[in-house]
């Protein structure tokens, strides 16, 4: 099968074809900053899965613990990192709102400390099982906010712009991963994952919808 210019151009001059692979192939676009934002600007965490939340924290961590194990060059894995310091800040301000400050405080020491031993000391083997399983949490973490959102009869705080961002990269993947592995199981997990986003996209624009006709009359 033949290469794309991107990957040509990348795995010559910068990086390891292994690492486009990691971090190309099977790269997830999620836009926490939106939703972190709108957190901040409520001071809610209303309508959030904690278990959604905890499961894309797992998945966000799984690419930096390959990285960090791999000596992979920062250049290559930094927007990962900035969208995991992303993840574990909400999941920090869901404990706040929801338990307490000092909560979210020992979640943060304890996630940091399991961060360190796991990029210094984890077995090849569970850090490439971890790297296989992101995809799956990621799929799942979907599922339970979806599950949510129906069970509470609206979207809370879920960010309209996150969601829609994380749905066009999760069509973008798909793209991606049809040019390069064409159809396989990857294929078919990211087209899962892409659907599952379209189910939260409907989710919360029809929320959006119904408030709006609420306040109308």
């Amino acid at each position: 099968m033949a290469t794309s210019p991107v990957k040509d151009f990348l795995v010559t001059h910068l990086m390891p074809e292994k690492c486009y692979e990691e971090f190309f192939v099977n790269f997830h676009l999620h836009a926490q900053l939106p939703q972190l934002l709108k957190i901040l600007w409520r001071g809610s965490a209303d309508g959030l899965s904690l278990t959604s939340v905890l499961l894309q924290l797992y998945a966000f961590s799984c690419p930096v613990v390959y990285a960090v194990a791999n000596s992979f060059p920062l250049f290559a894995w930094a927007e990962r990192l900035f969208t995991l310091a992303q993840t574990v800040t909400i999941m920090f301000l869901i404990l706040h709102h929801r338990v307490d400050a000092l909560t979210g405080m020992l979640f943060l020491a304890a996630y940091s400390g399991v961060m360190f031993l796991l990029g210094s000391y984890a077995a090849a083997a569970v850090v490439s099982v971890m790297q296989a399983s992101s995809l799956a949490a990621l799929i799942a973490s979907k599922v339970f906010q979806a599950g949510t959102n129906y069970r509470n009869g609206h979207t809370g705080q879920l960010s309209t712009l996150s969601v829609l961002l994380t749905w066009a990269g999760s069509l973008g993947v798909v793209f991606v991963s049809l040019q390069e592995t064409g159809s396989s199981l990857s294929t078919l997990s990211h087209i899962l994952s892409a659907c599952l986003s379209c189910v939260l996209v409907a989710q919360v624009l029809c929320c959006r919808s119904s408030t709006s006709t609420k306040k109308n009359e």
